[in-house]
């Protein structure tokens, strides 16, 4: 596939997605490495412009340069940003909101403190994603380890295997502590990030290091 045809995919593929206006942001391609300019008016779209951009078939990496621009008459303060997310954060069931702490400077929401599984990090990140005002997230929180090594490899291996949608052999998991390095190659990024969710998945994991190629 060339480049420009490429292009002209995820072009197509921002104007499909309803939660993006996509007119306000450029596409340029460079042998599969994918490049998005331009402006959105929320964290939320920015996010899911970059999603949109990895649901295309032939995308090997993407360079996310979309700024949020707050419309100057909808601007929320940090004060207020950070009560909504705290309030969010309490309102869902599976997120440990007494051990996660909420820092707001100039839109941008850091996240610190600790959580069990990596789940409860991303849904955390999720809640606060939606809010009005955020122009950025960091995403601080920690995990705590809960198995062995040897268990945690194994558990991964096992999972991938059990997944209809990945090619398992062709992947290698190293496991040092809570920190899994993911090697090999698959044919979409699809399936690059259904296995890094999937090893997310398993407990004991804090970290996964992604070194798996896209054909």
């Amino acid at each position: 596939m060339t480049d420009t045809t490429l292009r002209q995919m995820i072009i197509d593929e921002l104007d499909w997605e309803p939660s993006i206006e996509a007119a306000h942001i450029g596409v340029a391609v460079d042998k599969g490495v994918v490049t998005l300019t331009g402006h959105v008016a929320s964290y939320a779209e920015k996010h899911a412009a970059e999603k949109a951009a990895r649901r295309v078939k032939g995308v090997h990496a993407i360079a996310e340069e979309i700024e949020v621009r707050r419309p100057g008459a909808k601007q929320t303060a940090d004060d207020q940003i950070a009560k909504r997310a705290m309030d969010i954060l309490a309102w869902q069931a599976f997120i440990p909101s007494d051990r996660i702490n909420v820092k707001v400077e100039k839109g941008w929401v850091t996240l610190s403190g600790e959580a069990d599984w990596f789940y409860q990090k991303d849904e955390a990140e999720k809640a606060v994603r939606k809010l009005s005002g955020v122009v950025g997230i960091l995403n601080r929180i920690e995990l705590k380890p809960r198995l062995e090594a040897t268990d945690v490899k194994k558990r991964i291996e096992n999972a991938l295997k059990r997944n209809a949608e990945i090619e398992a052999q062709n992947i290698r998991v190293i496991v040092s502590g809570g920190k899994v390095t993911l090697e090999g190659k698959v044919d979409a990024w699809s399936e690059r990030e259904r296995i890094v969710r999937t090893v997310w998945s398993a407990p004991g994991v804090t970290s996964v290091v992604d070194h798996i190629a896209v054909r």
